[in-house]
């Protein structure tokens, strides 16, 4: 990922906020085979342990979700690891804010109707990740059983809880859980897919919302984007504000004497 300095997100504690409130993330690997190709892509929902937000700590977290069996990334991952449980290649996973937008230079009103020198962008936030891959491929192993019991318990509370709002309490209604299910019925589906678990090696992550640009044209942007009428304006109206202040500060404090 290209992290140009005034978009990038240097708070590991901020780009965790950031993956559990997006936390569909794309797993690529590059995983060289005679029957796949060597670079593919999965939509997966992951649960983040969260370990350490030192930048310097060797491992920061785990990433844990899972794929169909049927999968041909699966596929490929179960005959990469077939003498043992762990992908040699990393594997980057990577999570999109689901608010983006076009940026029309219309937006620019400081700048475009003086120079004219402004060109379209696109505004949107993510979050990187590499690391090391556990795969739990093994239906037979209780190691798997156990794994996938809890991912799939896990990722359906947090679902169920923070994503729709099920939590029982005021009013609303509870969770669905797995128990929900016939028992058997799971043990079938858990059979089906196998389990995925990231070690967090390395994280970076962006938010490019118009802070590059001066006082003016983000007002611009911000007043263009709120005239939209959308939620996505809104909130990407909302997060150029957040980071312009961001940028100001930081401003700010480098022009200060040191005391």
């Amino acid at each position: 990922m290209y992290l140009r300095a005034v978009h990038a997100e240097s708070s590991i504690k901020a780009l965790f906020e950031f993956i559990k409130e997006n936390p569909l993330g794309v797993l690529t690997t590059a995983i060289s085979s005679p029957s796949h190709p060597f670079i593919q892509s999965s939509h997966i929902p992951w649960v983040l342990d969260e370990i350490s937000d030192d930048p310097e700590a060797p491992i920061k977290g785990q990433l844990r979700g899972h794929m169909a069996r049927a999968n041909p990334q699966a596929k490929a991952m179960i005959e990469s690891a077939s003498n043992t449980t762990k992908l040699q290649q990393d594997v980057m996973i990577l999570f999109t804010n689901q608010y983006h937008h076009y940026v029309t230079p219309k937006f620019y009103t400081e700048t475009k109707p003086v120079t004219a020198k402004v060109v379209p962008t696109w505004n949107y936030a993510a979050a990187q990740v590499y690391g090391k891959a556990t795969i739990y491929y093994d239906a037979a192993a209780e190691e798997t059983s156990q794994y996938l019991s809890k991912q799939i318990d896990d990722l359906s509370r947090m679902c169920e809880t923070e994503i729709m709002g099920y939590t029982g309490q005021d009013g609303k209604p509870g969770p669905w859980g797995v128990t929900d299910a016939p028992e058997r019925y799971i043990d079938i589906m858990k059979k089906n897919i196998i389990g995925i678990e990231v070690t967090i090696e390395s994280i970076g992550g962006k938010a490019k919302m118009s802070q590059e640009m001066g006082q003016g044209d983000r007002q611009g942007v911000i007043e263009g984007f709120n005239a939209l009428g959308s939620d996505v304006g809104s909130h990407i109206a909302q997060q150029v504000k957040k980071r312009g202040e961001i940028k100001d500060a930081g401003a700010q404090s480098q022009k200060k004497p040191a005391s």
